[in-house]
């Protein structure tokens, strides 16, 4: 009894440790099943529903921000079933009305393709139109860059061997038509042999034709003949799924290869910005004294820009720089972050523009500043937002109109406080080509307004009334876009325009909302009501980063074009057409730019 006990007592711990064992091996199997389930949950939560307020962000996304969807202010009433407002949360994902499933085909119309803001009627195929709403520029670029099927005839007998399937099964019980069972089998085995070796159409071989007629005249016979509806509709019912899950799958993988291609910086540039931090730390460059003059000199005409792209603010300068008739008079202030000022230190110090002066200020340094105890300041490029609008016409007809709007950041509010010396300042984005001189702009007579900016009368503050969450301006008036602004400083401090910002924002966190993109629209806006001096049409042009259609003339006759939205002329996605305006700005003879690749 005594030896049984004593075994028994070492027989425990020895199947706990078993156990114990089998637990932790399962438990790996487990998690090796959960994790691409997580990355396959977390890519479909990535893509919901458009339609409101978006942003089309130039850089990798790291804020969220919040989106409103909004209904044509003309329509309001009219807009019964559509749905009320909402305000949700997201990632670089605009998010509002659902796409409804009985949706109604839009009347094509067609859009003037000079638009400022890329104006864009939806057409005549129903799926183009949720596309965009759902996707935005994805859907433009994947529309020009469709490519012929060859595997079309592969598709149309898959087709029909799955039709040929769903009747089999019904004809067979039935004894009176053995002999078209017969035949069905024999055409649905010779197609699975056939499909089993082919993956495109030039992988069939030769007499098919023949094969497609016979196939479909099995299918016409057994389509005449009294079936079980059941199991026929079950078949294709599990068609239609299948389908659907298939091609929504492609497509939101699809748009989210197109996303992290425009987000994600080139290896090419990467490799520059390395090279180009490096040299700076092995060969200091000091500025000259007749130079730095130049930078606190207000009778200069000096131009602002906000970058971290050096390629982007490069070909800005240069083609602004090339057009003028005074390139001694123009000055340039770039200003960057921390991890890029370096290598733009570095490269606009070695390359030479004409007469022009360039100094490069890293924004997030405090010695920019008066104040001794300044808070942390980090840069802000432009925001680009994509608006869709959902309204109702007299014929109950449902219409969208998607446009492309590009706003000012946050950063450029701290303007009249780095440049205390100067009276007006002419900010571009770094995504901008200039075509003629734009001396011009400081001969403007701005009538006491502070910024002189290009509108875009296609979208009207009305339509934005749900966004702004205020009264106190004129539904008439027009939303301007960044690109080219004209910004009288002087005026600038008269009103205190920076402190009456900073009132709508600190209004807005207030109420529990984060700074964000969408936030600074919503300021700007309603900071610069009153305060804008329209510019004419023919100083800018925008588009050129996602509408295909933009008008040659109106290209020509610019004299700056803008390349808002994602497709930028850096990129492999840049429009083809509009990417050569942009490199004939380029020196692609710079030995950094050969040793990196960029743009070969």
């Amino acid at each position: 009894m005594k030896g049984g006990g004593v075994s028994s007592s070492y027989s425990l711990p020895a199947k706990r440790r078993w156990k114990g064992l089998v637990i932790a091996v399962l438990a790996l199997v487990f998690l090796s099943m959960l994790v691409p389930l997580v990355f396959l949950l977390s890519l479909h939560s990535g893509f919901h529903s458009t339609t409101g307020y978006g942003t089309e962000r130039r850089n990798t996304a790291t804020t969220p921000i919040k989106v409103y969807d909004q209904q044509d202010a003309h329509t309001k009433n009219q807009s019964k079933g559509i749905g009320n407002t909402s305000v949700k949360e997201t990632r670089n994902d605009s998010k509002g009305f659902p796409i409804l499933a009985d949706l109604p085909k839009v009347t094509p119309k067609s859009s003037g393709s000079g638009d400022k803001t890329g104006e864009k009627t939806a057409g005549a195929d129903e799926s183009e139109v949720t596309c965009e709403l759902k996707f935005g520029s994805y859907c433009l670029w994947r529309r020009e860059h469709r490519e012929k099927m060859e595997d079309s005839v592969v598709k149309r007998m898959k087709d029909l061997l799955f039709v040929a399937r769903a009747y089999y099964p019904s004809i067979a019980k039935l004894p009176k038509f053995d002999k078209l069972s017969h035949e069905m089998k024999q055409n649905i085995q010779d197609f699975e042999r056939v499909l089993s070796e082919a993956t495109t159409d030039k992988d069939l071989p030769s007499p098919n034709k023949k094969r497609l007629t016979m196939m479909e005249a099995v299918i016409a016979k057994a389509k005449s003949c009294p079936t079980d509806c059941n199991n026929v509709d079950k078949k294709f019912r599990q068609l239609v799924d299948l389908t659907q899950d298939e091609a929504n799958f492609h497509m939101k993988q699809s748009a989210f290869l197109y996303k992290l291609a425009v987000q994600t910086m080139p290896k090419s540039l990467h490799c520059l910005s390395m090279r180009l931090t490096v040299e700076s730390f092995r060969s200091p460059y000091d500025i000259e004294d007749a130079v730095a003059k130049k930078f606190l000199n207000p009778n200069l005409y000096h131009y602002v820009i906000f970058s971290t792209n050096i390629l982007a603010s490069s070909v800005a300068i240069n083609s602004t720089v090339v057009h003028a008739k005074e390139s001694g008079k123009q000055v340039f202030h770039l200003l960057t972050d921390r991890e890029n000022y370096y290598a733009m230190n570095f490269w606009f110090s070695g390359n030479k523009y004409g007469d022009a002066a360039v100094q490069v200020l890293n924004i997030e340094d405090p010695k920019l500043y008066n104040h001794p105890k300044v808070a942390p300041i980090h840069l802000s490029l432009p925001g680009e937002f994509r608006v869709t609008f959902r309204r109702v016409d007299k014929l109950s007809k449902v219409q969208f109109r998607t446009l492309y709007l590009s706003m000012i950041s946050h950063s450029l509010y701290l303007l009249p406080e780095i440049f205390q010396s100067l009276k007006k300042v002419v900010v571009l984005d770094d995504d901008v080509i200039v075509q003629r001189d734009l001396s011009g702009l400081w001969n403007l007579n701005m009538g006491g307004k502070v910024n002189g900016a290009v509108q875009s009368c296609a979208v009207k503050l009305s339509h934005l009334k749900t966004l702004l969450s205020s009264n106190n301006f004129d539904e008439n008036s027009c939303v301007w876009t960044s690109g080219v602004n004209v910004i009288d400083l002087s005026k600038w401090r008269t009103h205190n325009i920076t402190r009456k910002y900073q009132r709508l924002v600190q209004e807005q966190t207030n109420n529990g909302e984060e700074l964000s993109e969408t936030t600074t629209l919503r300021a700007s806006l309603l900071t610069f009501h009153d305060q804008v001096y329209p510019l004419d049409d023919s100083w800018m042009v925008s588009g050129l980063g996602h509408d295909y259609g933009v008008d040659t003339e109106a290209l020509k006759n610019a004299a700056v074009l803008h390349f808002d939205g994602l497709m930028k002329p850096w990129l492999d996605l840049g429009i083809p057409k509009y990417k050569n305006l942009w490199k004939k700005f380029l020196n692609t003879q710079n030995h950094f730019l050969s040793d990196c690749n960029v743009n070969q």
